[in-house]
């Protein structure tokens, strides 16, 4: 990809660095905007897609950090159908499917429509699994095992998705995406009647997550969900 393949490396190094530690967007979203307008000086199509792509999920990043409810949702789905779009027209299907997933994202967490989301997570993990990288598929067999523990019968899907989930993100290896799936894996174990399993994973994540520095705020949730866990398990 050269150079500004590399760009796009780089920026998205700061990207997950800003939403797992220091939350700092500034050097990700002027990497960004700064390749869009490269891609658009030279017509170069799929870094335009790359780049509107990485501006949507940077959005999606400081929507959760701060108010998902006071978030521009109509923005950040813009960006992420703008990318969709020109990713379908060069048939690219890693690049869809990256797209599709973070479409699937404002459905859910933004919209709250899960119908919306499901359909453009499934799409995404049938190309996904066929093309995409560990985090993509990681992320789209976590967001489909949300799903599931959304309902009341079919925890045995959300604990299948949440498991391979896991188990990509642990051999991605990076310390910063981890904690987050071994604490959803131990919540969906809970919400299963899995007692010790689960609260064991909530345990690990919490010891993970500040292993790996992760933010106050990041630590804060899982601190969050351990408390709970443990006082419901007094019950």
């Amino acid at each position: 990809m050269g150079t500004t393949g590399d760009t796009l490396t780089v920026g998205n190094e700061a990207l997950y660095e800003a939403a797992f530690r220091t939350g700092d967007y500034a050097a990700a979203e002027a990497t960004f905007r700064g390749l869009l307008d490269t891609a658009r000086a030279a017509g170069d199509r799929a870094l335009e897609a790359a780049a509107l792509d990485r501006l949507g999920m940077l959005a999606h990043f400081r929507a959760l950090e701060d108010d998902p409810v006071k978030a521009d949702s109509g923005a950040e789905e813009q960006l992420f159908q703008q990318a969709l779009t020109i990713r379908r027209e060069l048939g690219d299907p890693a690049g869809t499917a990256e797209s599709l997933f973070g479409l699937g994202l404002v459905h859910q967490v933004l919209h709250g429509d899960w119908d919306a989301a499901m359909a453009c997570f499934t799409e995404a993990l049938a190309l996904a699994e066929q093309h995409g990288d560990l985090l993509l598929r990681s992320e789209v067999h976590r967001h489909i095992g949300f799903f599931h523990a959304s309902g009341d019968l079919e925890s045995d899907l959300a604990l299948h998705h949440l498991r391979i989930s896991h188990e990509l993100r642990q051999e991605l290896g990076d310390p910063r995406w981890i904690p987050g799936s071994t604490v959803a894996l131990g919540l969906a174990e809970l919400a299963d009647g899995l007692r010790d399993q689960g609260l064991a994973h909530v345990r690990e994540a919490l010891h993970q997550a500040r292993d790996a520095r992760l933010s106050a705020q990041r630590i804060g949730w899982i601190e969050h969900f351990l408390a709970e866990a443990e006082a419901e398990a007094q019950h």
